[in-house]
């Protein structure tokens, strides 16, 4: 399976309001393994950025003022992520200014006809009710490292929710995006054991073994009766 774990900026909170997205981020998986492709793109917004989104992304309007628009950049977003699972925290923020975006241009289209979505917040939410699920919270329950996480930025977020998306839906213990798979001392890494590796050893019961255990079996139903024990093994 391809899965596209996505983030977007934005200069607000409402699309419906003209908000619209200044930066998009993501990280390709596929089989649940980082391929090393990513996509991000900043974007010129064409309107202001509140200071308040300011303030949590730290993306100005002086440096969006020469990035490409939204329709400048629609076609390749649109076919890096065309066919994939996007995996996105609160995915229906993201899902709803990326549908707004797309409103704009002609043909309209919206993401779910080109692709499906997985909420790793619902996810979260059910795995872990009544407690904190953002992605800081996230981390630290976790053990991921956002340490570089001083101001959101989407492509960073996607990364460390890459990370988190893998923990948090188990078969991994940890991961590195490192697509060599070669982490830093430190970072979480995923190593896969290769297929064609030895099969584990069985080591089975000797005769002697064998006979002490229906021996212990014979006690136990002595004392208490028929036991789960000797059916189980039988």
């Amino acid at each position: 399976m391809r899965q596209i774990v996505l983030d977007t900026e934005t200069t607000g909170i409402d699309p419906a309001e003209g908000h619209r997205i200044i930066e998009i981020g993501c990280v390709e998986l596929m089989e649940r393994q980082p391929t090393g492709r990513h996509y991000h793109v900043y974007i010129n917004p064409e309107r202001e950025v509140e200071e308040e989104a300011i303030s949590i992304h730290g993306i100005t309007n002086e440096f969006l003022a020469d990035k490409p628009r939204f329709a400048e950049i629609a076609n390749e977003f649109l076919a890096f992520i065309d066919g994939a699972e996007l995996v996105i925290h609160n995915a229906a923020f993201d899902v709803g200014f990326m549908d707004s975006e797309f409103a704009r241009l002609k043909p309209v289209r919206k993401v779910v006809e080109h692709c499906g979505v997985l909420d790793s917040l619902a996810i979260a939410r059910r795995k872990h009710p009544g407690q904190k699920n953002n992605l800081d919270a996230l981390c630290k329950r976790y053990g991921v490292d956002n340490s570089n996480r001083e101001l959101h930025g989407a492509l960073l977020d996607a990364e460390i929710l890459a990370d988190v998306f893998l923990l948090l839906t188990g078969g991994q213990t940890a991961l590195s995006l490192d697509a060599s798979g070669d982490g830093e001392e430190g970072s979480l890494a995923i190593r896969r054991l290769p297929a064609d590796r030895p099969a584990l050893k069985v080591v089975r019961a000797t005769a002697e073994e064998t006979s002490a255990h229906d021996e212990f079996l014979d006690l136990v139903e002595k004392a208490a009766g028929a036991s789960v024990w000797r059916g189980a093994t039988s």
